[in-house]
């Protein structure tokens, strides 16, 4: 039996945010108290490819802090592409610690397709 399964995305797991980076190699996330360009935040900094300044992931709040100024210290793809990385680890991430098996695919249009094998149903 098919399900199809909308998620709506908050950062709250250091852990899925390691394995985000990791899939799209970026730099390891490093936590604490990060400059951005007119205020502080504290949280899992995280660089994206091209960002002038970090995005900071308060995982208390589930709230991600950045400046990009409008697009022009940041395309905001990479970050479309982080949080799209960490839905899809996260979610990988929490089935198989119920012990389910996952199988990944991506699709031509960028998107995610995961497919969750759960014990005892065929």
């Amino acid at each position: 039996m098919s399900h199809i399964v909308s998620i709506q995305t908050e950062v709250r797991d250091p852990t899925a945010i390691r394995s985000a980076c990791c899939r799209l190699r970026l730099p390891e996330p490093v936590f604490g108290k990060t400059k951005l360009f007119s205020q502080s935040a504290t949280g899992w900094a995280v660089q994206l490819p091209n960002w002038r300044y970090p995005v900071v992931c308060d995982v208390a709040t589930a709230k991600i802090a950045f400046d990009n100024f409008e697009g022009r210290w940041g395309d905001q793809r990479y970050l479309d592409r982080f949080l799209q990385g960490y839905a899809v680890e996260k979610a990988k991430l929490e089935a198989v610690k119920k012990g389910h098996s996952v199988i990944e695919q991506t699709l031509d249009d960028g998107s995610v397709k995961l497919t969750v094998n759960v014990r005892g149903t065929v």
